[in-house]
């Protein structure tokens, strides 16, 4: 039987998840989170077999999540749900390690199908998005870019997130329960590292790597 953990911030989209995967026998829910720091305390807690997880969550994106999860439980595959099918945001995801990622504009069998595969340890993409194409591009990214992404730390990644949610470094602090002025720390080392000079800057960057999204 699949364990699995999920994390969406919107109450009715979780208890819709959970309702089509437990009605399949072999799929258990232990937990659910609706934001990003929760979903990453949650699958260190307890260790699922899969992680379905929203693309878009308040307090770490669910690119960063993905990260986090191969760290804290490397046997937990993530399977992303995404409304963009943007290639970017689909390089983001799989570099990350995710290793599922379904559109919410599919069909539900697709996302089951979706999570039996990534328990199996096996790779799912929604169509249209090619694999074959996804995997070109992810070689020739590592082969020739270094990301200044990979140079920060787990900290910085979080006051980032928060810093492009509009999140005053006060605000940070008390969230991440650090000190005002560490969290001032944290955000002049990543624009510093990534080459941010202002907090337009900062929320261009973070819209064009998906850690977060346009508002509609």
């Amino acid at each position: 039987m699949a364990t699995i953990v999920l994390a969406d911030d919107h109450h009715v989209v979780r208890q819709s998840l959970r309702l089509l995967l437990e009605s399949e026998p072999d799929f258990h829910i232990l937990a659910e989170a609706s934001d990003g720091l929760e979903a990453v305390a949650e699958v260190e807690r307890l260790q699922p077999e899969v992680l379905v997880l929203d693309m878009v969550m308040p307090g770490l994106s669910g690119i960063e999540v993905t990260r986090r999860t191969a760290t804290c439980s490397p046997r937990t595959q993530v399977v992303i749900l995404s409304m963009y099918q943007n290639e970017a945001y689909v390089l983001e995801a799989l570099r990350a390690g995710a290793r599922a990622y379904v559109l919410k504009s599919s069909k539900s069998e697709e996302l089951v199908h979706a999570v039996r595969e990534a328990a199996c340890g096996r790779r799912y993409l929604s169509a249209p998005v090619s694999e074959r194409i996804i995997s070109d591009y992810i070689d020739r990214v590592e082969s020739f870019i270094l990301d200044p992404y990979e140079a920060l730390t787990t900290r910085e990644r979080e006051v980032l997130h928060l810093s492009a949610e509009g999140l005053s470094n006060a605000e940070i602090a008390t969230r991440l329960s650090i000190s005002q002025r560490t969290a001032e720390t944290h955000r002049a080392n990543f624009m510093r590292k990534i080459g941010l000079r202002n907090q337009t800057d900062v929320i261009r960057y973070a819209l064009r790597r998906g850690i977060i999204q346009p508002e509609h």
